[in-house]
């Protein structure tokens, strides 16, 4: 009998030392807050020279976690699966240049739109190309998955029907499509207007290539939530329009990109 008591009794301390291990990590996820990112998004999410991940939506991110009094924990992840990674819980925001679109609101619970951008084409100087016509049979670059792909696929009389075999060549990351363009690999990379701006002017070769403005219509980066994350949802919302009240989303704005394209 005393061996039994003594069973059971080890076997309710197991119970209890589970719930509160449970509990413990319920609290814990409360507090916390899983940021999606693909760290080679410059200026919006991307890793520094020293390692360290920064950019407009690292430090958006930060200032609105701040203000809801929830950690901004931050996580790399293969952009092309963000959606699937949003859908199984292994993170909670998708929270990186990410543009709201019908397709996306389908899938996708949208915070408030913070800032503008559009879909530009990145030639070098030597080729002598003023238009996207003038990419006709020629190589493009488009990151997978990415909205540029999205328009280029949506609305073939813009780009797609000039590209050589009117199929783009896709990239995991926006860097490699950049190295491809320097080596002539590719002619044209079709990238996010915030990217190009920023990457040329501190790569230093703004000389040796051109933006070239394409008739895509202009975009919204937004916030990525799950869809029952109606409450969370109100929070970023909520704090958006204190930083923008404040100044602070401008000033955030001035700081990485020379101007305001917030919104």
């Amino acid at each position: 009998m005393k061996k039994i008591i003594v069973f059971l009794e080890s076997i309710c301390l197991l119970i209890s030392l589970c719930a509160c291990g449970q509990k413990q990590r319920v609290g814990t996820d409360q507090a916390t807050l899983i940021v999606g990112v693909d760290d080679s998004f410059v200026p919006m999410g991307f890793q520094s020279d020293s390692g360290r991940l920064t950019g407009f939506d690292i430090d958006l991110a930060k200032a609105v976690g701040k203000k809801i009094n929830r950690k901004m924990v931050f996580q790399t992840i293969d952009w092309s699966m963000k959606e699937t990674e949003l859908r199984n819980r292994t993170i909670d925001l998708i929270w990186n240049g990410y543009t709201k679109t019908p397709e996306r609101a389908a899938k996708v619970y949208f915070s408030q739109p913070y800032l503008r951008n559009q879909q530009v084409v990145v030639v070098k100087q030597t080729n002598k190309i003023t238009q996207l016509s003038q990419l006709r049979d020629k190589n493009v670059g488009v990151q997978s998955s990415s909205t540029g792909y999205e328009d280029l696929m949506q609305q073939p009389h813009i780009l797609k029907q000039f590209i050589r075999n009117q199929t783009p060549i896709q990239y995991d990351n926006i860097q490699n499509g950049m190295m491809d363009l320097k080596a002539g690999r590719i002619q044209g990379f079709l990238i996010d207007r915030v990217f190009a701006e920023y990457y040329l002017k501190h790569d230093r070769s703004q000389d040796r290539f051109k933006i070239l403005v394409t008739p895509y219509h202009s975009e919204s980066f937004a916030v990525g939530l799950r869809k029952d994350d109606y409450r969370l949802q109100k929070q970023i919302n909520q704090a958006l329009q204190q930083l923008k009240k404040t100044g602070q989303l401008q000033k955030l704005s001035y700081y990485w990109f020379g101007k305001d394209i917030s919104q």
